[in-house]
């Protein structure tokens, strides 16, 4: 009994080792270099230039701006690709091909995609000749270097993610509830955003979520596409690590993103419970 009682625990205390051996410990060692100088005296110097910066605060407005946009066209594209693999396929082997097609990209590397998309995005590439050949421009668009790029890259490696968060929540919503609101004389597009879209909005937030704290941490995608043109806050939190070598300022930087992000995630559930609360009251 002892000894059941002793591995018990010690499956249990193993997954708190290792989170905190590879988490909070990682994370600890980057808050505590951010509130200290070079020689370990405490400062609050490293926050003051990354606060008291125009430059500095134009990049963070740049990364969020980048990350709730793709974000946005992630859920947006990604609800009626949802709804088609969920409602509309019925050949279950061409809906398993669908997911395979969808999950596939992921499991190549990142830096792989992001090249496919600079060479797809160039003067000379497929989508400038492909918009020249439909007659819509008569000279290439620049997409490397912009900002439009980045979040054509983002939104292709992050589509996949809001997709099939999404699907999961409409998989469960119930056919008899949408039924019953046609039965009770609601047109289609009432049915929808009386009922489904409400049951699968904890999906649509779930998915934003995701995709949001994928976009916002987002290094080599934005490095590769924006050619050094556009900066990123990961990037220059990079490049004080990697190339500065000032880890107190490179902490300052981390956890200047981690704490905007956690902010402007809790902000958005908390709209979120309390417009289910207003629902639910009404």
């Amino acid at each position: 009994m002892l000894g059941s009682r002793s591995t018990l625990l010690w499956l249990l205390s193993l997954p708190v080792i290792v989170f905190t051996a590879f988490f909070l410990m990682p994370l600890a060692v980057v808050l505590i270099s951010s509130f200290t100088t070079g020689e370990g005296d405490f400062t609050l110097m490293q926050y003051g230039k990354v606060l008291l910066d125009s430059y500095h605060w134009q990049v963070i407005i740049t990364t969020f701006r980048i990350a709730i946009l793709s974000t946005l066209i992630c859920v947006l594209l990604g609800y009626p690709l949802a709804w088609y693999l969920v409602r509309i396929v019925k050949w279950r082997t061409w809906r398993r091909a669908c997911v395979i097609l969808l999950i596939l990209p992921l499991f190549t590397s990142n830096i792989v995609r992001s090249f496919g998309w600079m060479v797809l995005l160039g003067r000379s590439g497929l989508v400038n000749d492909a918009l020249r050949g439909a007659g819509l421009i008569d000279r290439p668009i620049k997409f490397l270097g912009t900002e439009t790029g980045i979040l054509i890259g983002m939104v292709y490696i992050l589509l996949p993610f809001a997709v099939l968060t999404i699907g999961n929540a409409l998989a469960k919503v119930d056919p008899a509830l949408e039924q019953a609101s046609r039965d009770l004389g609601a047109d289609p597009a009432r049915t929808f955003f009386s009922v489904t879209l409400p049951l699968t909005m904890h999906g649509v937030l779930a998915g934003g979520i995701i995709v949001f704290s994928m976009a916002i941490s987002a290094y080599v995608t934005p490095a590769l596409l924006s050619g050094g043109k556009v900066t990123v806050l990961a990037m220059l939190a990079f490049q004080q690590y990697s190339t500065v070598f000032d880890f107190n300022f490179g902490g300052a930087l981390s956890i200047t993103l981690l704490v905007f992000t956690m902010a402007l995630i809790g902000l958005a559930t908390w709209l979120s419970r309390l417009g289910t609360a207003a629902e639910k009251a009404a």
